[in-house]
């Protein structure tokens, strides 16, 4: 899952995660034994789905799965880290800073906060909320040629379906529920991806509101599997 010249710090950053990362109660000590099924290698997947040089926001990084992952994995991607608690922040600096992550930015706040709007290529995050409130949160950070990519559980098809009028309502064209790595030892990993409907009215008063930002970087639409 990981280049050859970057395994290496896959290993020290699950390092990170069973130690200081366990201590100060950002990965659940029970984790620990399953670090790279469970969390490193269900994150990775998503490196494939995202396009060359592309921006990056994820939110709620937490122990920063998926951000730092993709960041191992993914020298190309530029991305931001959102997240809201200081320890937290303080973790990932700290490990951007060990492992030499020139392409990764720490960014304490919440997501509804941040002020470039409209103004990355993805927009991922894992596990942060239901999709209704992790669609509020998201896809005003989403470039109009970007799609939200976000690790979710094996019910996303359902919550596509039940949260239909809010992103109907946003103006997203229909979500897309995606299974990933399923011959990998940890199992399948599931995954949502949301686009806009109408990318040109994006950041004009349109879809999630406000005068956005626009992306120079904005893709079009992303790979697809």
């Amino acid at each position: 899952m990981f280049p050859s010249d970057r395994a290496e710090l896959a290993e020290r950053y699950a390092a990170w995660l069973a130690g200081a990362g366990t201590v100060r109660g950002l990965i659940g000590p029970r984790e620990v034994p399953r670090l790279w099924e469970r969390h490193l290698v269900n994150c990775a997947v998503l490196a494939d789905l995202l396009p060359p040089d592309a921006t990056v926001c994820d939110i709620g990084s937490g122990a920063g799965l998926p951000g730092l992952v993709l960041a191992i994995a993914r020298p190309d991607l530029h991305i931001t880290l959102i997240e809201p608690l200081l320890r937290r922040t303080t973790f990932l600096e700290e490990v951007v800073a060990d492992l030499g992550l020139a392409q990764v930015d720490v960014h304490r706040g919440r997501a509804e906060e941040f002020p470039a709007k409209h103004a990355f290529d993805v927009v991922t995050s894992r596990a942060v909320a239901p999709l209704d409130r992790l669609l509020r949160w998201s896809m005003p950070l989403v470039a109009p040629g970007g799609a939200l990519v976000a690790l979710k559980g094996e019910r996303v098809a359902e919550e596509i379906e039940e949260h239909r009028r809010v992103w109907q309502r946003m103006g997203c064209a229909e979500p897309e529920a995606l299974t990933l790595g399923s011959t990998l030892a940890g199992g399948p990993t599931y995954a949502v991806r949301v686009s806009w409907a109408d990318p040109s009215r994006v950041g004009l008063g349109g879809p999630a509101g406000g005068r956005g930002r626009g992306s120079s970087r904005a893709r079009s639409k992303l790979p697809r599997r």
